[in-house]
């Protein structure tokens, strides 16, 4: 596989460049999880990092390059967004509402 040089923006690993494996097109992943270990052996505290371009073209405006930076609330990763998809809810949030809580207005 194919692997690319890429700058780490932010967070613990700040200024470092790390080879991250290419998909299948050619571009390093959307986002990049990194568990680091816990030193009491607890769970892994997981780092996220989201790719961003580094720079686009003069002429054509394409991405040239990536470069990853520091997400401190490390929230859903996207992923295909449909149309009859449910909104994403931040992680621990309530729902709007509740089923069967409240009257209804055709109740009344």
């Amino acid at each position: 596989m194919k692997s690319e040089d890429t700058l780490f923006v932010g967070g613990p690993l700040d200024g470092r460049v790390l080879p991250v494996l290419l998909g299948p097109t050619g571009h390093p992943p959307k986002t990049y999880r990194v568990p680091v270990p816990d030193a009491a052996g607890g769970p892994p505290t997981v780092l996220v990092y989201r790719r961003v371009e580094a720079s686009r073209t003069k002429r054509l405006g394409l991405p040239r390059g990536w470069k990853y930076e520091y997400d401190p609330e490390g929230g859903h990763g996207g992923g295909p967004r449909w149309p009859w998809s449910k909104p994403h809810r931040a992680p621990g949030a309530a729902p709007d509402a509740t089923p069967g809580t409240g009257a209804d207005a055709a109740d009344e």
